[in-house]
């Protein structure tokens, strides 16, 4: 069996462990059990291979230990990994005890708080603190009664643990991290219910990546204003390798369990929690990273046409972030808000790509004005358009706004990647084919690809009212058959005649009838 074929094999086991658990959980939380037990078996296996590797004894293994035994490691193991848990506790151990123990529920719940107690103290408490608040082991959701709940706690851990992750590669963390992605894929393509915002598709989250880093081999810091589940951030570790991402991986979320799950995301990955500032609230009103900024690269697909603050905090006028521009985004309209941020926080020889609802594009007032700053400052490096139905949640064909600090000249550069698609399932996909043809088009910056792409003067925009949406610059092809008319009128008429002779004949055989009676 190929990798491929192990992988596949892999996800088909993880999605039926998910489905079965889906029948038997009302509403939408399932999905949090599956994902939070994945993880804690992730990091059981990860510590237990971290602390074996170091010790000099072949034959030694952490998950034997007493738990007295495993105490003399617990500081030193803290510094390094950012937890500690005994061997009682791990993953492994519990999973052998499940059936026989009738106070299940309890004895998770009191393992996940140890587990992020072990931080407490530490530099890592902040990425810890709260983790597993979203896994109520104790839930009437997973039955009315103790024994119910422990059997289906049972059920879970036990489909967990029969995942064979450690066959399917090389790298564990490749394989958790994986079965990760294509769990979050799965519950976001499948929509059983709306809030998956929160999830990039992985090939956008790759064009995004590779669009900020072209011509580079390794950045200082990447960030993500609204890094939702961090699929977006996760990304660089893919294309640069994560060794590559020297300072770590930055960004923050609104929601606390997506915040949470982009926490997980980066554990999943091994991401170490002193490469990663995933900091909880709103950017826009309480930012958390002044002192971390400027950002090499830049990614994010922020909340569209959200409401924000806006006049009723008088505070933001004067904000760095927004005041340039002389206005702020429209109080229920926050996408240029975002943007303004990003723009603010970006290194100056580096680039930021954002996807956009197209109405920023093209809207007046307040936005109107915004785009305008961009232009006559020449910070807009590219617009492109993306095909429609690529996300979970809309249908409707967004953008990618590109943004630089240092052009080497005043035009902007679209690209009508609207057609640059396959379809996959029920949703249309950006292809390898697709995402190297909208890279090579967006680093040649020529007019030479009719009906693709066009470089414009940033005067020409300022004359077009500051609209920067693709089709008011690139010529959209017509598809549609050429047909001559003189050809057409031949054929035709040479229908007629034909029906003409046939009626003639079907007259002729009826009046035979007719005259034979």
């Amino acid at each position: 069996m190929t990798k491929e074929q192990e992988r596949a094999e892999l996800h088909k086991s993880i999605w039926q462990i998910a489905n079965n658990l889906r029948w038997s959980i009302d509403g939408w939380d399932f999905k949090q059990y599956v994902l939070w037990m994945l993880f804690y078996r992730f990091i059981s296996e990860n510590l237990v291979k971290y602390i074996n590797e170091n010790e000099p004894d072949e034959d030694f293994d952490y998950a034997k230990l007493s738990d007295e035994e495993a105490e003399f490691g617990r500081k030193i193991t803290v510094e390094s990994k950012g937890f500690y848990i005994l061997p009682s506790e791990l993953f492994v151990n519990v999973v052998k005890k499940a059936k026989n123990d009738d106070n299940l529920n309890e004895t998770l719940s009191q393992i996940f708080k140890n587990i992020e107690a072990s931080a407490k103290w530490t530099e890592s408490e902040p990425d810890l603190k709260g983790l597993f608040d979203d896994l109520d082991v104790n839930s009437n959701k997973l039955g009315g009664t103790v024994e119910q709940r422990n059997k289906k706690l049972v059920d879970l851990l036990e489909s967990i643990w029969n995942l064979k992750l450690w066959n399917y590669s090389d790298n564990m963390n490749d394989t958790f991290g994986d079965a990760y992605e294509y769990l979050m894929t799965m519950y976001a393509s499948n929509a059983w219910k709306s809030g998956w915002e929160f999830f990039t598709p992985q090939e956008v989250s790759e064009l995004l990546a590779e669009i900020t880093t072209v011509g580079k081999t390794e950045v200082n810091k990447v960030y993500d204003p609204a890094c939702g589940s961090g699929s977006l951030l996760l990304k660089f570790a893919k294309v640069l390798w994560k060794d590559n991402v020297r300072q770590g991986f930055y960004g923050q979320e609104i929601n606390l369990t997506t915040y949470n799950l982009c926490r997980i995301n980066m554990f999943l990955h091994d991401i170490n929690y002193e490469k990663f500032d995933i900091a909880h609230w709103d950017t826009l009103i309480n930012p958390a990273h002044w002192d971390d900024e400027p950002f090499d690269a830049i990614v994010s697909n922020p909340p569209y046409s959200i409401n924000w603050e806006w006049d009723a905090n008088p505070i933001l006028i004067n904000d760095p972030r927004f005041s340039p521009a002389w206005v702020l985004a429209p109080k229920s309209k926050a996408d240029l808000a975002f943007t303004m941020h990003m723009l603010s926080w970006l290194a100056t020889s580096w680039t930021a790509a954002i996807v956009e609802f197209p109405w920023v594009l093209y809207r007046w007032w307040a936005e109107q004005k915004i785009r305008k700053y961009l232009i006559d400052n020449n910070y807009i490096d590219a617009v492109i358009q993306l095909p429609p139905d690529l996300f979970f949640w809309t249908t409707i064909g967004t953008c990618i706004i590109v943004l630089k600090k240092s052009k080497k000249e005043n035009k902007t550069l679209f690209i009508d990647a609207s057609a640059e698609f396959v379809r996959w399932w029920n949703k249309n996909k950006l292809s390898e084919k697709n995402i190297k043809k909208i890279l090579e088009s967006f680093i040649n910056r020529n007019d030479k690809e009719e009906y693709f792409t066009r470089l414009v003067d940033n005067e020409e925009i300022a004359k077009n009212d500051y609209n920067i949406a693709v089709s008011s610059y690139v010529e959209a092809e017509d598809t549609r058959e050429v047909i001559d008319i003189k050809v057409l009128n031949e054929k035709i008429s040479e229908i007629v005649e034909k029906q003409s002779k046939l009626r003639k004949s079907i007259d002729e055989i009826v009046a035979d009838l007719e005259g034979n009676k």
